[in-house]
């Protein structure tokens, strides 16, 4: 089959290049021709506030990929739809609604009777939404051949801002930025450091603000919180002046490079993830790759991923006493060590081949 997947890849980063990218090096080896169609700018920079790109990559780039599209090029979207007429298949990589206009420029240049349209959505919806998020995400699923989803409640989202659309769920498989130095070395007898980690892009769903305030219930617990800050960190700082925990908590603000991410994780205890909302999320399976536990919410499709009591413990969203409880919980004498022996990384392979059968099944 040809197919083209329409999304961003290096030297775009972060889980929605890791995941384009993958997917393509996995339809390839299954025999498939496949091109990635990706962006020489996705955004406008005011939409999206931090570092869009990175000088190196973090896996193996896809040779089959073509980076014209620019988000302020309406012929070059509808140009790319008619180079695609030939092809079978057209995935389309939704991050954002921003996408949308562009996507809706693509199908244009497609025409009906070409090759099948699929909508593949990291998140049919942003947790935080805007005015134009609703109508350009209903036109799109409308104007598709199907959709294909990471969880339940996102399928049920699709089909009822779009009824007529196919919509089909398949859980994300791991898709990890890879480190020069290759595999992280796991240090399964590591002695607790009183130490956690929050990792990823902050931002408001994410609750790193729940998090904090449990923190402060501890005593001689720290934290580091490694990522971009949607919006600035000052915010973030003044909390934790207010909660007194300036000297237990580290902010690393900005983009980690894959080598710099086994480091974080070998420090950690646990990876804490108290997000009030989600859909999936690649940080239980990177996790469990260094060997940590997790204390996760449940939140979206994270409780699928961790077994509460096991290799993590789950609490509440958006619920500083849940989240009280599980820290303590996971402190108590012999809780970080057992629960560290837990851990084993996530096999990926028969959950990619199940994802590509829901693709390929439209």
């Amino acid at each position: 089959m040809k197919i083209a997947i329409v999304g961003p890849a290096f030297p775009y980063k972060g889980g929605g290049a890791h995941h384009t990218t993958e997917l393509a090096h996995r339809l390839a080896a299954a025999g498939h021709d496949v091109t990635i169609e990706s962006w020489k700018a996705q955004y406008p920079g005011f939409l999206y506030p931090g570092e869009q790109t990175i000088s190196t990559p973090e896996g193996v780039p896809f040779p089959g990929t073509r980076r014209t599209l620019a988000w302020y090029r309406p012929d070059g979207w509808i140009r790319t739809g008619r180079r695609l007429r030939s092809f079978d298949l057209v995935v389309l990589v939704v991050l954002s609604p921003v996408q949308v206009p562009a996507y809706l420029g693509m199908a244009r240049g497609l025409g009906r009777g070409g090759p099948r349209l699929i909508a593949l959505c990291h998140n049919v919806l942003p947790h935080e939404r805007k005015p134009y998020d609703v109508p350009l995400m209903r036109r799109l699923l409308r104007r598709v051949d199907g959709a294909l989803v990471h969880s339940a409640q996102q399928a049920q989202l699709a089909r009822d801002l779009a009824p007529g659309t196919p919509v089909v769920t398949a859980g994300l498989p791991a898709h990890l930025p890879t480190p020069a130095g290759g595999t992280p070395v796991v240090v399964a007898d590591a002695e607790p450091a009183d130490h956690l980690l929050f990792f990823g892009m902050v931002r408001p769903y994410k609750g790193l603000d729940v998090l904090l305030r449990a923190l402060a219930r501890l005593d001689g617990v720290s934290l580091t919180v490694a990522g971009e800050f949607w919006g600035g960190v000052d915010e973030t700082r003044a909390l934790i002046s207010s909660l007194g925990l300036d000297d237990r908590v580290e902010l690393r603000p900005g983009y980690v490079p894959a080598d710099d991410v086994p480091g974080l994780f070998a420090r950690a205890d646990a990876l804490v993830l108290p997000y009030r909302t989600a859909t999936a999320s690649q940080n239980v399976f990177m996790a469990y790759e260094h060997g940590v536990p997790v204390i996760a919410t449940r939140a979206g499709t994270l409780a699928d991923h961790v077994r509460d009591g096991i290799d993590g413990l789950l609490c509440d969203p958006d619920d500083v006493d849940s989240l009280t409880d599980a820290l303590k919980r996971f402190y108590a004498p012999g809780e970080p060590a057992r629960l560290r022996a837990g851990v084993k990384p996530v096999d990926a392979e028969p959950h990619w081949v199940a994802y590509l059968e829901q693709l390929l099944s439209h």
